[in-house]
Parts: C-alpha cells; sequence; structure tokens
C-alpha cells in the first residue's frame, strides 16, 4: 500500500489529504489560530457545578462554557489540584515529581461536588473540540503525547497498546522503559514504538518530560481560562501519528510550511527526511494530484460506487444514517444472494473510507442490501471489520440485525468534515431564472457603444460562450461584421469554453477586462 500526504497551504489555514494508492481516504483542516484543539491544555475555573449531571461547566475561554464530567477527572485529580495550589504560590519548584507526594485515589462513583467548587482553577485538556453548539470536552487527567510513547504524570504504570501482540516485544518494550521512565510518571507505549531502539524512545521521553518542565513553568505564570500548553499543529500531530515506512512522498505547496515539515521529519525520522517534497507546479497541488475531483465525488448526499452501486447518506442530531443501493447494477436472478454479498462488500470498503474521510462521529446506523444466509451476513461483518481496522478513530461495530442493519459507535473530537459540493448556478444565481436571450445582445451593443464611443478604447475583444461566438460571427453581414461598419473599427470575438451562455466581457489591447 503506497501513502502520501499532500498539504495544501491557504490563508485561512492548512488543509492535508491522506492518499492511499492515489485514492483519498482521510481530508483534515489545521485552521489558523485553532485555539482548542484536542490535546491543549488550560488553566480552566469552575464557573457552576451541576450535582444531577455529576459534571461541572469550566470557562477555558471559548464563548460557551466547558463541560468536565467525574469520570473524566481523573484518578489523581487530587494530586493535580494540590500541585497546581503549590506551584502557583511557589511552594514547590522541583519540575519534575520525584519528590512530589502523591493524594490518594478518588472513588470511581464519587461526587463533584465534594472535589471541585466555584472559582476553583485546574488544569484542563481538551478532549473533544467544540462542535455545533456545544463547547469544548474536558478532562483533568492530563496526558502528553509523543511519537512512541505517551506521558502520564501521576502515575507509576507501564501500558502497551493491544495492537502489539507480540508476547516477547511487549517484554522487550516494557524492559526498555522501565530502565529510562522518570519517577512520578506512568508511560503508555504506542503502537509505532514495535521494532523501536532504546535511544529513538528515550529521546521521545525526554522530549516529553522538557514539555512537562514548560507546563510547570508556565502554570504560575498563566492567568486563568488561559491556555498553558498547546498541541502541536495539526501538520504535526498527523506526521507524528501516520507517519511510516509505508509513505513515499509528502507534497507541500509552501515554502515555509515546507522547511517546517522537513525539520520536523528530520527530528522524528532522519531516514524519511528525503520524502519531503516542494510542489512547484503552476496549477494548485490539489488539482494536480487529483485530489479536488475526489472531493467534489466524495463528499454529499450520493457517492457513486464503481460497479453502478450508489450509497445515500443521510445525517440527523442524533446519528448519521446509510443506506445501499444496487442502483443498476445487473443482478442474476438466480443468484441474488451472491450479487447482494459483492454489492454489500463494494459498500462496506467505500463505508469504512467514508467514515474516515467525513470524520463521521457519534452513532452510524448501515442500511445493506438483505442477505437471508447467515455465513453471508457473517463473511459481510468481518470484511467490514478488516476494513475499518485502518481507522485510527476508536470505534465499535455490531453485527448485522435481523433487519440487514450494521450498527457503528466511532468517536469523534473534532467537527465532522462537511464540504459542500453542489454549486451555485452561475447564470441565474440560483434564482432558477435568467434573463431573456433576446435582450442580451441588445446588452452587449449597448456596453459596446460606451467603450468604443464615451471611452474611445482600441483594439478591444470580445469573451463570450462559444455558441454566442458563432451567432455573432454567422452570416456574411453578420453582428461582427455591422459593429465594424457602426464604430470604424474590428472587434474581435473570442469564444470562452468556461465562460456560461449568458456571460460576456471587454478585453482591452493590453490583455486586461474592461470594467463595466
Amino acid at each position: 500500500m503506497v501513502k502520501e500526504l499532500i498539504i495544501n497551504s491557504a490563508p485561512g489555514g492548512v488543509t492535508i489529504a491522506l492518499v492511499q494508492d492515489k485514492q483519498l481516504v482521510e481530508l483534515n483542516k489545521e485552521q489558523i489560530n485553532n485555539n482548542y484543539a484536542v490535546g491543549d491544555i488550560y488553566l480552566g475555573r469552575i464557573k457552576k457545578i451541576m450535582p444531577g449531571l455529576n459534571a461541572a461547566f469550566v470557562d477555558v475561554g471559548y464563548e460557551k462554557d466547558a463541560f468536565l464530567h467525574y469520570l473524566d477527572l481523573g484518578p489523581q485529580v487530587q494530586s493535580l489540584l494540590k500541585l497546581t495550589r503549590q506551584v502557583r504560590n511557589g511552594n514547590f519548584t522541583d519540575y519534575l515529581l520525584s519528590g512530589f507526594k502523591r493524594e490518594e485515589d478518588i472513588d470511581k462513583s464519587g461526587k463533584i461536588s465534594s472535589i471541585l467548587s466555584k472559582d476553583l482553577l485546574i488544569p484542563v485538556q481538551i478532549a473533544k473540540e467544540p462542535i455545533s453548539t456545544k463547547g469544548p470536552r474536558l478532562s483533568s487527567d492530563l496526558s502528553i503525547a509523543g511519537r512512541f510513547v505517551v506521558l502520564v504524570p501521576f502515575s507509576d504504570v507501564i501500558s502497551i497498546s493491544k495492537k502489539i501482540k507480540s508476547n516477547t516485544e511487549r517484554t522487550r518494550l516494557r524492559k526498555i522503559v522501565e530502565g529510562i521512565k522518570p519517577k512520578g510518571f506512568g508511560i503508555i507505549i504506542r503502537t509505532v514504538s514495535e521494532k523501536k531502539g532504546v535511544a529513538e524512545i528515550q529521546k521521545d521521553i525526554l522530549d516529553l518530560v522538557s514539555k512537562w518542565e514548560l507546563f510547570m513553568k508556565a502554570v504560575p505564570k498563566t492567568g486563568p481560562a488561559k491556555r498553558i500548553l498547546g498541541e502541536m499543529g495539526r501538520t504535526s500531530t498527523i506526521l507524528r501519528d501516520i507517519l511510516n515506512a509505508d509513505f513515499t512522498h509528502v507534497y507541500v505547496d509552501d515554502p515555509a510550511l515546507f522547511e517546517e515539515v522537513k525539520s520536523y521529519v528530520h527530528e522524528i525520522s532522519p531516514e524519511m527526511e528525503s520524502i519531503v517534497k516542494l510542489y512547484k507546479g503552476k496549477e494548485p497541488i490539489f488539482e494536480h494530484f487529483g485530489i479536488e475531483k475526489q472531493i467534489k465525488a466524495s463528499f454529499g448526499k450520493t457517492v457513486n460506487l464503481a460497479g453502478g452501486a450508489y450509497l445515500v447518506i443521510e445525517h440527523t442530531e442524533a446519528l448519521h444514517v446509510i443506506d445501499v443501493n444496487s442502483g443498476n447494477r445487473t443482478a442474476n436472478p438466480e443468484n441474488q444472494e451472491e450479487n447482494a454479498l459483492q454489492v454489500n462488500k463494494e459498500a462496506a470498503k467505500e463505508i469504512a473510507r467514508q467514515l474516515r474521510l467525513r470524520d463521521m462521529g457519534g452513532i452510524v446506523v448501515i442500511d445493506f442490501i438483505d442477505m437471508h444466509k447467515a455465513p453471508n451476513r457473517k463473511e459481510l461483518f468481518d470484511f467490514l471489520k478488516t476494513e475499518m481496522s485502518h481507522d485510527r478513530a476508536k470505534h465499535t461495530i455490531l453485527p448485522p440485525s435481523k433487519f440487514g442493519l450494521v450498527q457503528i459507535t466511532r468517536q469523534r473530537v473534532r467537527p465532522e468534515m462537511n464540504i459542500v459540493t453542489s454549486e451555485k448556478c452561475p447564470t441565474c444565481g440560483g434564482t432558477g431564472e435568467i434573463k431573456a436571450s433576446i435582450v442580451l445582445i441588445d446588452d452587449i451593443e449597448n456596453n459596446l457603444n460606451y467603450i468604443l464611443n464615451e471611452q474611445a478604447e482600441k483594439g478591444i475583444t470580445l469573451c463570450v460562450h462559444p455558441y454566442l461566438e458563432a451567432f455573432i460571427k454567422k452570416g456574411l453581414l453578420s453582428k461582427q461584421m455591422r459593429w465594424f461598419f457602426k464604430y470604424g473599427q474590428w472587434v474581435k470575438v473570442k469564444g470562452v469554453t468556461s465562460y456560461h451562455l449568458t456571460e460576456f466581457a471587454f478585453i482591452n489591447n493590453k490583455e486586461e477586462e474592461i470594467k463595466l
């Protein structure tokens, strides 16, 4: 599987396209000044305790208060509150936690009112970005993510990703981390650390400890509802999480961002620095690599599949519904069950891609084509699980019900990627009506009269749709010839295929458009 990253920089932010075997599978947008990204740590101020919800609303500077549930406090929240008080009062200056006495873990079934109070200051981490009318979702169980490991304060536990299956490798990684782990910190070993050496893992842990020290130094200086420590930019985060030997190219169209990306890749994986390329083509980078066309074809209510089948994707407030239709696919009446299975598997592959591409979260209900044989339903279920295994978001898939419905829950931490693929008609402006064609030539001639007689322009060119060009040039005594006799100069007429039927423009002899 060949993977490429195509990075498009624009004034409003950066768009990152992940392409596998030339097919777009993920699209991420990093907005400039996105202050509430997942992983950012803020000094929150408790605004209101909600005993009925066992939660608190927290001011982190967003227009709507953020939400912090008791279960998201973390077992060591009392230690975090104690450390915050001591550091802000200047009573604790050891930035590591080797000399810090931890408090006892809180009760899992306790009440938030016994832990937090109004106006209390507490460091909180963005667990889910603001979505729709809701503010951010928070956690006070802090962690700092690196490329190979995650640093967890107030813990001594070493956890290993379940995706690392080999017991020998798990034992090796545990021994490496036990020897270099700082006291007072737990470590989560990520999947990408598999088969990595001591030096790479140690460097990652030291980098994370440095970030923790920056956090500790910033706590006394940071005001309420302000950011203490920011996550890396979306570009660097994606590179950190997914860059591996499968990647063949990373294309960037902005020189400054190119240097930033190249520097970061050199830092985390020096042997792959050469795959970062600066795109210098004349056409936009997404058009050159066919990304723009795939975006237009992949978003929207209806998604067509290669075999003639299609998906209909509907969104409601509570869930997403995907309907699988066989379309004009020719079915063999004698083998209808086999045909349904093939259509369903084709749809399952595209659905797994669509969930990643649109970053759809929450509950997803899929209405596959009915299949009567249990082995076929199991084969579809196993196939969908395999296709979904590439998805980095946490998800759960339930087997098909007797009605042929498959339910998926998928983690959502950011707003869903929504791109409008329909365009307003340039001719009617969305009204469904256009100017009467009989008066179009009158409009052109009125403007022509003004340009030639009142502005005294010379050597002008009229640009119109090719159909209109043919009409103006038609016959021996054409409109173009009549204008020559009337104005005493030849008006060039040029057909432009990108113009809509009633669009026209005048160009002067300097190749500049004449503003009317």
